[in-house]
C-alpha cells in the first residue's frame, strides 16, 4: 500500500479544507495518508513516505506564509529521490502573483530528486465543486505515477 504524507499551511481555514479534500481522495485510493500543520512538521518525515504534498497560501505579493518558510528551506535540502510529489493551494485571484506560493514549492521538491506527480492545483480562495473534482483528480495522478514508478 502507497503512503502519503499532506503538509499544510492554512491561515483562514482555506487550505486545511483543501488538505482535508485530499486526505478523503487518497482514503477513497486506499493509501495510507498523514496530514500534519506545517509549522509542526520537520521536511524530514517527507523520508517516510511515498507521495509528499504540500499544500499552502501565499501571503502578501507572492511571499511564502512566516510559519513555512523553514519548513521551505528545509525541505531544498532533503534527498527525497524515488518518492513523488505534489503541491496544491489556495490564492486570491485579485493579486497578480497568484497562488505564487505554490510554485516556489514545486520548484523546492524539484531540488530534492523527487518526481512530480501531477501539475499544481491552485484554487481561487476557498474550495468549490470544480475545485475538488480537480483536488480528486490531483490525487489520481499522484497515485498513478507512484504506481508507474513501482
Amino acid at each position: 500500500m502507497a503512503s502519503a504524507k499532506i503538509v499544510y499551511a492554512s491561515m483562514t481555514g482555506n487550505d486545511e479544507e483543501i488538505a482535508d479534500v485530499l486526505e478523503e481522495a487518497f482514503e477513497n485510493l486506499n493509501v495510507d495518508i498523514d496530514v500534519s500543520e506545517i509549522s509542526q512538521t520537520d521536511a524530514a518525515e517527507f523520508e517516510d513516505y511515498d507521495i509528499c504534498i504540500v499544500v499552502t497560501y501565499t501571503y502578501g505579493d507572492g511571499e511564502l506564509p512566516d510559519e513555512a518558510v523553514d519548513f521551505f528551506e528545509d525541505l531544498q535540502e532533503e534527498d527525497l529521490s524515488g518518492k513523488i510529489f505534489g503541491c496544491a493551494g489556495s490564492g486570491d485571484t485579485f493579486y497578480d502573483d497568484f497562488a505564487k506560493s505554490v510554485d516556489d514549492f514545486a520548484e523546492a521538491f524539484k531540488k530534492t530528486g523527487a518526481k512530480e506527480g501531477a501539475p499544481v492545483v491552485k484554487v481561487d480562495l476557498a474550495p468549490e465543486e470544480d475545485d475538488i473534482e480537480a483536488l480528486n483528480d490531483f490525487a489520481n495522478k499522484l497515485v498513478a505515477a507512484y504506481n508507474a514508478e513501482n
